[in-house]
């Protein structure tokens, strides 16, 4: 199928591990907007073959290394492929590739570094309504400014950005944290698109306990770095 129409160089990008039941449809849906890549974090399934099967490019890398090293990965490819940005979206189907438009709409018309997909966390399950709310407001007074979705996985990525990010050292998913105040910290623009929120009972790959202790680490980090003026992951 014919990509529909895209005004800049962009690149769908899917971190996936262990994803071969419901890889296929997000990234078949997703390359009616864009190229697609998927980076296979480790996956000890069929998800590279299922992700070929579908259209997409593969990256595969091993040991899993976690959600921040497969998004690196898949930035270094699309910026030695000459890609103007990145829309990454997860793999097990809680991002509609069908809102891709939103996106390249708002990066058209605001050219923002990074443009973060928010969901309705009243749409949530109970656990993961708490989750996300409690972490949205730890997040916003380590930055210091609102911050209504931190912890979404849909979003655009510029070029300038993914560049800034190659640095980063977080490997899990406290490396899309850091991404924002790597942002705020450079000067650029930061936008956010409403999204679908999207949960059908499927299992996830990240422990609540684990979760909620790795962000209020990364969260007083983060206020701590701000306020003497460096990057999080630089020493003291």
């Amino acid at each position: 199928m014919a990509l529909q129409h895209n005004p800049q160089k962009i690149l769908a990008l899917i971190p996936a591990y262990n994803e071969a039941v419901r890889l296929e449809p997000v990234a078949a849906a997703a390359g009616r907007f864009l190229p697609v890549l998927v980076v296979d974090d480790g996956s000890r399934d069929e998800t590279a073959r299922v992700g070929r099967q579908a259209g997409a490019e593969v990256l595969e890398q091993s040991p899993n290394q976690g959600k921040g090293a497969a998004l690196r990965a898949g930035f270094r490819y699309a910026l030695a492929h000459g890609f103007a940005a990145v829309i990454t979206l997860d793999a097990d189907g809680q991002h509609d590739p069908a809102e891709i438009p939103a996106f390249l709409q708002v990066f058209s018309e605001s050219g923002a570094d990074l443009i973060i997909g928010k969901r309705d966390f009243s749409r949530m399950p109970v656990v993961r309504r708490l989750s996300n709310t409690l972490g949205t407001r730890l997040f916003s007074w380590a930055l210091g400014q609102p911050v209504p979705d931190n912890q979404s996985g849909y979003r655009l990525i510029s070029r300038r950005l993914m560049e800034a990010s190659l640095n980063c050292a977080e490997q899990g998913f406290a490396f899309e944290v850091e991404m924002i105040v790597l942002c705020v910290q450079n000067g650029f623009t930061l936008d956010w698109v409403p999204i679908r929120t999207i949960y059908a009972g499927e299992g996830s790959h990240i422990s609540p306990l684990k979760h909620a202790a790795e962000f209020v680490r990364v969260s007083i980090q983060t206020r701590r770095s701000l306020r003497q003026g460096r990057h999080p992951r630089n020493p003291a």
